[in-house]
């Protein structure tokens, strides 16, 4: 499938189009911002749905108008409780566009509703802010942290090293150059901490929080 991307709003967040070359349906993941350029990116393709990897507001700035103007379904995880959204998805979903099946896998941590969208077929993942190439996505509390933890341990570092992520914010990578430091970023015994974190972090304090990271801004 091709991918557009845009990098859109205060935070930069990427919005991403997938547009299949077969048959020109397109889907929207994450419309961030500037609803006008959002059009522009989609073109001349037949959007299908809005996909959201999790609704932080710099995530979904511009749903509302996209959503008045394609009138297309909108999907997000059923975590998302806040979020009005046409189908529910859980993890192992599939949402099919024009020749391809793209395959849901929740992702939480970052927030409870975060999910990650793949292409069978294909080595391109949106993960939104599970993970960028510096660190993890930002958590709120110990106990979320815990959880990006496991996502990160039991899901993501399960894909091939090929796998190519592209997060919500900044630029994409292979898992494959990251997993070395990942595993080890696991290894380490990081008690209650949570907040921003880097991969290159060592063992922490009981109760630290809000490390800034360095090199990413982590939503």
């Amino acid at each position: 499938m091709e991918l557009r991307i845009r990098a859109l709003g205060p935070w930069e967040t990427n919005a991403y189009v997938l547009v299949c070359p077969v048959t020109g349906q397109s889907v929207l993941i994450d419309p961030a911002a500037q609803p006008d350029l959002l059009l522009t990116v989609l073109g001349d393709s037949q959007p299908v749905a809005i996909l959201i990897t999790h609704a932080h507001p710099d995530h979904i700035g511009a749903l509302a108008d996209v959503r008045a103007e394609l009138a297309v379904p909108v999907m997000g995880h059923q975590a998302a409780g806040s979020l009005t959204v046409d189908r529910w998805l859980k993890d192992a979903d599939v949402v099919e566009v024009g020749a391809h099946r793209m395959w849901v896998r929740h992702t939480p941590g970052h927030t409870d509703d975060m999910v990650c969208y793949g292409v069978e077929g294909d080595n391109r993942v949106l993960v939104g802010d599970a993970i960028f190439e510096g660190g993890p996505g930002h958590t709120s509390s110990p106990e979320a942290f815990q959880t990006t933890l496991r996502t990160l341990g039991d899901v993501i570092l399960a894909w091939p090293d090929e796998t190519v992520c592209y997060p919500g914010h900044g630029p994409s990578f292979r898992l494959g150059d990251q997993r070395a430091v990942v595993e080890a970023f696991l290894s380490k015994d990081h008690e209650s901490f949570f907040g921003d974190a880097t991969w290159e972090m060592g063992e922490l304090q009981s109760g630290r929080s809000g490390l800034i990271a360095d090199r990413l801004r982590l939503h």
